[in-house]
C-alpha cells in the first residue's frame, strides 16, 4: 500500500454544511413553495448545472432562480443572504486540515460555481488552507468525470494511490476509487476523521 501524500476534500456537504434549516424554511414559506423546490432550484436546476460547468456565471444562475421564484431584483441580495445564513463551515474538520500541513498536501475538489474561490476567502478566509483548488466551473468539468480527479492529482503532484479523497456523495467516492484513489464517504465529522486518521497511520 502506497504512502499517502495528499488529502483531497469536497466542499459542499463536507467542509460547509447546513447547520440551521430555519432560514430556508422561512424563505420557502414566504415564497409559497416547498423547501425541496427551493433547494432544487438553487442546486439542481438547469442553470445550476450550467453554472457548475462554467458555461454561465453564478450571477446568471441567480437571475434564473429569481425569475422562477418571482423575486424582485432589489430583493435578490436579501434572499441570498437569508438562504446562505443556514450554512457554516465545519470548524472541527478545518482544524484537522490545518494540522495536516506540512506533512501532507491538501487539495479541494468541488463541483461549484465561479464564485467559490472568492466566497472561501471573503466569508471564511479558508482558501489558504489548500495547496490546490480545483473548482468545476473553472475547469469545465464536474465530478464524477475521471478527468477532474486526474487534474487534481496532477496539480498536487501525486499518484492516485498516494491520495485520499473525501466526499459526501457516494457516486463521487466510487468514481475516485475507480481512478485508484483511496476514498471515504463523509457521513459525519467523527466517522470521517476516524477513517482518515486510521488510513494515515497505515
Amino acid at each position: 500500500m502506497a504512502k499517502i501524500r495528499a488529502v483531497i476534500f469536497d466542499f459542499g456537504g463536507v467542509l460547509v454544511r447546513m447547520v440551521d434549516d430555519r432560514p430556508r424554511l422561512k424563505l420557502a414559506e414566504q415564497l409559497g413553495v416547498p423547501l425541496s423546490r427551493l433547494d432544487d432550484l438553487v442546486f439542481f436546476s438547469p442553470s445550476a448545472q450550467k453554472a457548475s460547468f462554467g458555461t454561465i456565471t453564478v450571477d446568471m444562475h441567480w437571475e434564473a432562480v429569481r425569475d422562477a421564484l418571482g423575486i424582485k431584483p432589489q430583493e435578490l441580495q436579501s434572499f441570498l443572504d437569508q438562504y446562505w445564513s443556514a450554512d457554516d463551515v465545519n470548524w472541527e474538520l478545518l482544524e484537522f486540515i490545518k494540522n495536516l500541513h506540512p506533512g501532507y498536501k491538501v487539495g479541494l475538489l468541488s463541483n461549484a460555481w465561479d464564485n467559490l474561490r472568492q466566497t472561501m476567502h471573503t466569508r471564511w478566509n479558508i482558501d489558504g488552507l489548500f495547496d490546490e483548488l480545483v473548482i468545476s466551473a473553472e475547469v469545465g468539468m464536474v465530478k464524477p468525470n475521471p478527468r477532474i480527479f486526474q487534474l487534481v492529482l496532477e496539480k498536487l503532484g501525486v499518484q492516485p494511490a498516494e491520495a485520499i479523497f473525501i466526499d459526501d456523495m457516494l457516486v463521487n467516492v466510487d468514481a475516485a476509487r475507480q481512478q485508484g484513489l483511496a476514498a471515504i464517504q463523509f457521513l459525519n465529522t467523527q466517522q470521517t476523521l476516524a477513517s482518515l486518521q486510521e488510513r494515515l497511520r497505515d
